[in-house]
């Protein structure tokens, strides 16, 4: 699996809808995702603002807002 990177906030139901819908679509495999609380790293806080949850891979954002299963698996190469 490329490296993916799940960017959240806690708290959020957009968040955690996301994470859902990774789960669900990636099974087992969604332990290889790392998943980062902006507000645990001020910079990111600041990067991120609202704008979460994003969802990038190897770098580039494949999806932001909500889960949008055929940009997740072209970007995850699935």
């Amino acid at each position: 699996m490329l490296a993916a990177t799940l960017y959240v906030r806690e708290g959020c139901h957009l968040c955690e809808q996301f994470l859902l819908e990774l789960e669900l679509d990636l099974g087992d495999r969604v332990g290889q995702v790392a998943v980062v609380d902006v507000d645990r790293d001020p910079a990111l806080a600041l990067d991120f603002g609202l704008r979460v949850p994003v969802f990038e891979v190897d770098g580039a954002v494949a999806c932001e807002g909500a889960y949008d299963r055929s940009r997740v698996r072209q970007a995850l190469r699935l």
